[in-house]
């Protein structure tokens, strides 16, 4: 397929985040921008997680209700669409999803949730 973009022309599209906030504190950068297939990697904090918490990431794209990504008790866990991965310290006080190649239709919210 023949691209229309000058070859000197990047992409950029931003990733906006968010936090759902029930009885926990979240905390993370409030938006990102990266070029179309450069990985970027968005950090959630939840310093008062307990140990049975499981750490859940959602997408929403504008006026569509979040859609589950996935979720981790601990350690790492891939990430099939969009490619990437959820890592989870150590401690399990954050954690960060890390998006392999971004696209364009990636661009969306992403809320970081304890359950």
């Amino acid at each position: 397929m023949e691209s229309f973009l000058p070859p000197s022309y990047s992409l950029f599209f931003v990733l906006f985040f968010s936090s759902m906030t029930l009885s926990f504190h979240l905390s993370f950068e409030t938006s990102a921008e990266t070029t179309e297939g450069t990985a970027i990697s968005i950090s959630c904090s939840h310093p008062n997680k307990k140990n049975t918490d499981f750490i859940l990431w959602y997408r929403q794209f504008p006026g569509q209700s979040p859609s589950f990504l996935v979720s981790a008790l601990k350690d790492s866990k891939e990430l099939p669409d969009p490619p990437g991965w959820l890592r989870v310290a150590a401690d399990r006080r954050s954690s960060a999803l890390w998006l392999a190649r971004p696209r364009r239709g990636d661009a969306a919210v992403y809320y970081c949730a304890l359950r």
